[in-house]
């Protein structure tokens, strides 16, 4: 994954710059100037973002064939009945919808300066190879009421960020990755509120990612509801999941590249660290097909060995699972203390 990432920055960067030129050639009478801006069909946003000034509004309508980067601080995008389609020929984030792009090496993928206060808001991005909404060194992003749908990979993301906000979205069809992505972020500080997750491999998956607030989304329909996963490549949790719907995650899901086979999983935290489950319910999440782990809750090793750890699941619903909680036994110092469920591998992790 993070190869891919590499060769995607540099994609962006070639075409990005190469557009940004021709787009300077074409609007040079229209001095650049913050405010409120208007793209209607037929329009550029591409355009739009190159000649805005930070801090600007962009309100957009009409259906876009586009592949839009931005990478200027406070420029808000304001979707009104908008939808963005793949171009026919790339654009400047390639396979990808919509790009918040920092500072970054296009050689090694590495962030030297984010992005900051970016807004993109109301948009239906859906039909790209890879990703609908992408984020990579960016801080303090915010996708708010956007519809991310049958994107190949993941539905919206957010890379090397940190401060991501991901609230009211509706992320569906990611049938290779997840509808909702943070990872790569040591300080993510994510908050993800109000979502709709489903019909996607997982509905949500924090990878190589620490802190953070996952609350009163529905995560539904997907082969994996909500994935904490240490390991792929460095370490994962100090996330707190709360009032959150996880239901009927029963898709079966083949392996590819390092991911197994997956079907019939709530809420699995491997090898993760301080990931607090409270008050969510979690039912109905029972395997379709082949899969490594089954299980409302599963507590088990990373993929490289890393053993659970701190982690608390404590007071939720979790009923009509199979089983109700999975734990391979290891790690220290994780908890399972006044669940309402059933069933549990050991036995015993349903008492009171």
């Amino acid at each position: 994954m993070r190869v891919r990432i590499k060769l995607l920055v540099a994609s962006i960067f070639a075409v990005s710059l190469a557009s940004a030129a021709v787009a300077g050639v074409v609007l040079a009478k229209s001095p650049a100037r913050s405010g409120t801006v208007f793209v209607g069909p037929g329009q550029s946003i591409q355009a739009a973002v190159n000649h805005a000034r930070p801090g600007t509004t962009i309100i957009v309508r009409g259906t876009h064939r586009e592949s839009v980067v931005i990478r200027k601080d406070g420029l808000r995008l304001l979707g009104r009945h908008a939808v963005i389609r793949p171009p026919a020929r790339p654009g400047p984030c390639g396979s990808v919808g919509l790009c918040v792009l920092g500072d970054v090496n296009p050689t090694t993928g590495q962030v030297a300066g984010y992005v900051s206060g970016v807004g993109i808001f109301g948009f239906t991005v859906r039909d790209f190879d890879e990703f609908g909404i992408f984020a990579l060194g960016a801080r303090d992003a915010t996708f708010m009421h956007n519809r991310a749908v049958d994107n190949g990979e993941y539905g919206i993301a957010a890379f090397d960020s940190t401060g991501t906000r991901m609230i009211s979205n509706t992320t569906s069809g990611s049938t290779g990755e997840a509808g909702l992505y943070v990872g790569d972020s040591p300080h993510a500080n994510a908050t993800v509120v109000g979502n709709d997750s489903h019909g996607n491999e997982f509905g949500i998956l924090v990878r190589n990612a620490t802190h953070g607030r996952i609350a009163g989304n529905d995560f539904h329909d997907n082969c994996l509801g909500a994935l904490f996963l240490a390991d792929e490549p460095g370490p994962a949790g100090a996330f707190r999941m709360v009032g959150n719907k996880v239901q009927n995650n029963s898709r079966s899901c083949p392996a590819h590249e390092e991911i197994p086979d997956i079907s019939g999983v709530g809420v699995a935290i491997l090898g993760a660290h301080d990931v607090s489950l409270a008050g969510n319910s979690i039912t109905g999440n029972v395997a379709s097909g082949p899969s490594i782990f089954k299980g409302g809750v599963v507590v088990v090793r990373g993929l490289g060995g890393t053993p659970p750890k701190d982690n608390s699941v404590v007071g939720n619903t979790i009923v009509r699972n199979g089983p109700d909680i999975f734990w391979d036994g290891s790690g220290s110092g994780n908890r399972f203390v006044g669940n309402r469920c059933n069933t549990s591998v050991p036995g015993g992790l349903c008492r009171r």
